[in-house]
C-alpha cells in the first residue's frame, strides 16, 4: 500500500505559497507546497492541518483537491494536494524551509519546483490571477 503524502496549495490574495526545501541535501533549493506524510489514524485533512502548523506555524482550512494523484518514489507514495486558506489572521513563517514566497499565476515558473509538485503548478495556473 503506497504511503499518502498531502500538500497544501495555500492561496491568499490571489497568490499561492511556495516553500524552498532546506533538507535533504538532494532536494535543497527546490520548491514545493507545504505538507507531509499522513500518520496512522489521521485523515488527509487532519494531516495537512498538522503539517502546516509544524512547517509554517499557521492554521489552515482545507478545501478541495487540486490536480490528480501523483505517484512518487517509484510508486511507494502518492501525493495529494488540496487548496487551503489561512485562518485566524496567521502569517506563515518558514520553520522547516529555507524561504517562502507568495506567487501569482504568472510567477509560478520563477522557482525550480520539485518534480512531484510540477503537475500541481500547472493545475493551479488557471486559478490564480497574473500580476500584469
Amino acid at each position: 500500500m503506497p504511503r499518502i503524502i498531502v500538500g497544501a496549495a495555500i492561496i491568499s490574495n490571489g497568490r499561492v505559497l511556495a516553500c524552498e526545501r532546506a533538507l535533504p541535501p538532494e532536494m535543497a533549493g527546490r520548491w514545493e507546497f507545504p505538507g507531509g506524510k499522513v500518520d496512522p489514524g489521521e485523515t488527509e485533512e487532519q494531516a495537512l492541518v498538522r503539517e502546516c502548523q509544524e512547517e509554517l506555524g499557521v492554521d489552515v482550512e482545507v478545501g478541495v483537491r487540486v490536480g490528480g494523484d501523483i505517484m512518487m518514489l517509484d510508486g511507494a507514495a502518492i501525493l495529494k494536494v488540496y487548496l487551503a486558506r489561512l485562518v485566524n489572521g496567521a502569517t506563515p513563517v518558514p520553520l522547516e524551509h529555507s524561504d517562502i514566497r507568495w506567487l501569482a499565476g504568472d510567477e509560478l515558473d520563477t522557482v525550480p519546483w520539485l518534480p512531484a509538485d510540477a503537475p500541481i503548478v500547472v493545475a493551479l495556473q488557471p486559478l490564480l490571477p497574473s500580476t500584469a
